[in-house]
């Protein structure tokens, strides 16, 4: 029997993971049925997600009732309910996690947005999500804000395991890849067990395609569009690989380190005139993760290749080429990154206060 498309890509070596985790999903074995049937072997969440399954239907009530009950307040109840559901799914996904020696089968759960520019208030959260799960297979995501490399260095160096998000700029991937290396020799300094450390990158994709092309088409340069974010990901991948070597890495590998997956994140295709799969078909890479969404994983199955071409020398050559032509043309790709990382934050505060108040609603309807 052949395998799927999306088993033929993780036989690749990249890793599948869903971008999403609810109540339901667990409930119901969605998330099993999708280790199985699609590949899954991980998954990541944020708080919006969260808050918005939690506001919008009844799944969660019964707990829900609970916590009214005992008088707690909505970001603790909020907590609580994400804490469940990381918990099961951390569950679920660990025979990934055993079956791979640690490499793979992890869950994410993110820091409050809020604490983007709070580099004290990222660690400390940071290690409260990790007493609070109490698993091996968790990740806590970390933005990649300017003060979010400080917290990734600290987190690491304590031998917390790391999802840095938010990531638009090859330069702050190198920042980020930096903060990695740096905390893995403190991690090693007081003597840590560097195996137990794991971390990915979450480069975001399909938004540098939707801030690209808006600026394209007022310069009437439309033959570049929708090429600016792969391109960006295939770079990032090329330093990735640059990076992952040489004596200094050789000597972290000595005593167990694991490379720093690069993961690609909103890989959704925003554009309704790309193809839905636009960016797994090019991105498949190894030592990779694909972070996708249901209907992207859906869409691969259905049109994917049963053997996906996989990013090699000349196709980092183009994207570097390119990145090149969208400078020529006028595209200040420094300011495009700058933008959606500003961006980035704001939205995932305003939705996750926004969630929020329909939660404190609920809160108060069952008072």
């Amino acid at each position: 029997m052949s395998q799927s498309p999306l088993h033929a890509v993780a036989t690749a070596g990249q890793s599948i993971w869903s971008d999403q985790i609810s109540r339901s999903m667990l409930s119901e074995g969605e998330l099993a049925r999708r280790m199985r049937d699609d590949a899954v072997s991980g998954v990541t969440s944020n708080p919006s997600i969260f808050a918005a399954a939690i506001s919008g239907g009844a799944d969660y009530d019964p707990q829900l009732e609970e916590l009214v009950e005992r008088d707690a307040e909505t970001k603790e109840i909020v907590s609580a309910l994400m804490t469940t559901d990381i918990q099961r799914a951390c569950d679920v996904v660990k025979p990934a996690f055993d079956g791979s020696d640690g490499r793979d089968g992890y869950v994410s759960v993110e820091v409050d947005p809020e604490l983007a520019h709070d580099t004290e208030g990222t660690v400390a959260e940071a290690r409260e999500w990790v007493k609070r799960i109490d698993r091996p297979n968790l990740l806590v995501k970390v933005p990649a804000t300017a003060e979010g490399l400080p917290a990734i260095a600290r987190l690491i160096g304590e031998g917390i395991s790391i999802n840095v998000t938010l990531i638009f700029s090859v330069d702050r991937y190198l920042e980020v890849m930096e903060a990695y290396l740096t905390g893995l020799e403190t991690f090693r300094s007081t003597g840590g067990d560097l195996a137990k450390v794991a971390s990915v990158a979450s480069f975001f994709v399909s938004r540098v395609d939707t801030e690209v092309d808006a600026r394209l088409e007022r310069l009437a340069v439309p033959s570049l569009a929708g090429r600016a974010a792969v391109a960006n990901a295939r770079v990032a991948y090329d330093e990735f690989l640059q990076t992952f070597r040489g004596a200094r890495w050789q000597s972290l590998v000595a005593a167990g380190a694991r490379v720093q997956r690069p993961l690609w994140a909103s890989t959704s295709a925003k554009n309704p005139a790309y193809s839905p799969t636009l960016y797994v078909d090019t991105l498949v890479a190894p030592h990779t993760v694909n972070t996708m969404p249901l209907d992207t994983m859906d869409a691969y199955q259905e049109v994917g290749p049963s053997t996906p071409p996989v990013m090699g020398p000349e196709e980092i050559a183009d994207g570097r080429t390119t990145l090149a032509a969208l400078a020529s043309a006028g595209i200040d790709l420094v300011d495009v990154y700058d933008t959606l990382e500003r961006e980035g934050v704001a939205r995932f505060i305003d939705a996750w206060r926004a969630s929020l108040a329909d939660i404190d609603g609920k809160r108060r309807a069952m008072r």
